[in-house]
């Protein structure tokens, strides 16, 4: 606060020392400072709440591909909904659903993304394209997997897609033939 005196002191426009009196303003933590009431114990994470995979959806993964699994076409977010079964009908697609930065580097432990994936592929977005003989991904096999996440999506998402493609797959991600 001591800065904000000789802020004040050496302005010397009325408007400017108005500015300098609110950038000074801020709230800054003090001795005496309390929480509000309610306030006083920190939420939860969504991490330490242990959701069900549904709601964990919902909190990190509908704010991009929307709350229904639809994608952004506008913003280069796939479409799960209907589609995202099938990169397990090819070689590298179900590695590739668990090292995708936004599931590998998810606040989740390995358990709960597990439990996420599991719940997209055989109950939440992937309808149609839900394998027949799943296996439900473990949470060893989700650590190991998220311990190397992918540094190049589009390349290999691409490369997936062509795999899909070969198999008489019809590409219905939101994206196919985006320029």
């Amino acid at each position: 606060m001591a800065g904000c005196a000789v802020i004040a002191r050496t302005t010397l426009a009325a408007g400017a020392l108005l500015v300098a009196a609110a950038v000074c303003a801020q709230s800054l933590p003090g001795p005496n400072n309390r929480p509000a009431p309610g306030n006083e114990n920190l939420a939860a994470t969504a991490r330490d709440a242990n959701y069900q995979p549904q709601v964990n959806y919902q909190l990190e993964c509908s704010g991009c591909h929307l709350v229904d699994g639809e994608g952004a076409r506008a913003n280069d977010v796939p479409r799960m909904k209907g589609f995202v079964g099938h990169f397990l009908d090819v070689e590298g697609g179900r590695e590739f659903l668990a090292r995708v930065p936004g599931v590998s580097q998810s606040s989740f432990n390995d358990a709960q993304l597990a439990a996420l994936l599991n719940w997209v592929l055989t109950g939440g977005m992937a309808g149609a394209s839900a394998p027949h003989d799943f296996k439900p991904y473990s949470a060893s096999e989700v650590g190991r997997l998220r311990a190397e996440p992918l540094k190049e999506i589009a390349g290999a998402r691409n490369a997936l897609l062509e795999r899909m493609r070969d198999k008489d797959i019809a590409i219905e991600d939101g994206l196919a033939g985006r320029p």
